[in-house]
């Protein structure tokens, strides 16, 4: 059997909140910092699996790290220390209410609104001509509103976002400028591993003295889409699907056993089996993305391990 870690209910000192998301649990403490615990639950179609996956945590949160570190120097982030592979502490930031997604290649959402017609997205216009998978002539920035309730955000225009005053004209300019730089950081890093940085994510925060900073993931198999760069081009010739680097397989296995996450329909069993050739394909996207071996964490007793090593560090240099 196969530990994973799909739950926790830690109780920190000086703990004010919990939130617990689709994939992380994140613990407020003193209202000053966040403790963001990445489990092994995994989503698609905004519906979590009811099984985890051995170590999908770890490599989320290790990618995170990793990336966080590289791209320090373009903007800065919330995070102050990983104490556990599974584990963020960081500060305590007002998150801005929009998600900065950039797009390099007309692929996924994109793709699919340009099948129905729509030369549209976010008040950006996209070519005439173009197949899936094509290169856009530059990014394009298409912002998503963070949904409060419920799992699914909403596409929204730069303008709109400014009229509805949900961010600032000069905070959201600052958001693009980083967007921008982020991806391009993101897409050398990726080329240099054989990769396209297709599409990713960004979320930003401002801190109690009002610097926007970098939050939450960033260029993981979770927030963003990758190609392999070798045959992209022959396979763009001949209109041919791009082999991919994300969690599409999943989608794809999904969708074999019809589940796209409509109403009435039932997630399919996943055998033991079938977790640990997810849990292996987490393990290639890891060791692709950071061209690093991946190193299995001891999961014999998660939540024992996570919660001594929070406490311990929380001791260590809060007094807590």
């Amino acid at each position: 059997m196969n530990n994973s870690l799909v739950e926790t209910n830690f109780n920190f000192p000086n703990q004010s909140k919990i939130y617990k998301g689709k994939v992380r649990d994140v613990y407020t403490l003193n209202n000053d910092l966040l403790v963001m615990v990445a489990s092994d639950r995994i989503s698609a179609f905004d519906v979590v699996m009811p099984k985890g996956i051995p170590y999908k945590g770890q490599i989320l949160n290790q990618i995170t790290t990793q990336m966080m570190s590289l791209t320090s120097d373009i903007v800065p982030n919330w995070l102050i220390s990983s104490p556990d592979p599974n584990v963020l502490i960081g500060h305590l930031c007002e998150p801005f209410k929009v998600e900065m997604v950039i797009r390099g290649y007309l692929s996924g959402h994109a793709a699919r609104e340009y099948k129905k017609g729509n030369r549209l997205l976010c008040g950006v216009k996209m070519s005439e001509g173009m197949i899936e998978n094509d290169k856009f002539p530059e990014p394009i920035i298409t912002p998503a509103t963070k949904a409060e309730f419920g799992n699914h955000d909403e596409d929204i225009s730069k303008e709109e976002i400014i009229s509805r005053n949900i961010v600032s004209m000069e905070d959201y300019e600052a958001l693009e400028s980083y967007t921008k730089e982020l991806f391009k950081k993101g897409s050398e890093i990726a080329r240099e591993r054989g990769l396209i940085l297709v599409d990713t994510k960004y979320e930003f925060g401002k801190t109690k003295e009002g610097k926007i900073v970098l939050i939450d993931e960033i260029h993981t198999p979770d927030s963003s889409r990758y190609f392999y760069f070798n045959g992209y081009s022959e396979r763009q010739k001949n209109k041919e699907p791009q082999k991919q680097l994300s969690k599409e397989f999943l989608r794809q296995w999904l969708i074999s056993n019809n589940f796209q996450g409509l109403e009435g329909q039932e997630v399919p069993y996943m055998s033991e089996e079938y977790i640990l050739t997810v849990s292996s394909r987490y393990i290639e996207l890891y060791e692709n993305i950071t061209a690093k071996k991946f190193i299995k964490a001891d999961n014999t007793n998660l939540e024992n391990r996570i919660e001594n090593n929070i406490n311990n560090y929380l001791e260590t240099n809060f007094g807590n």
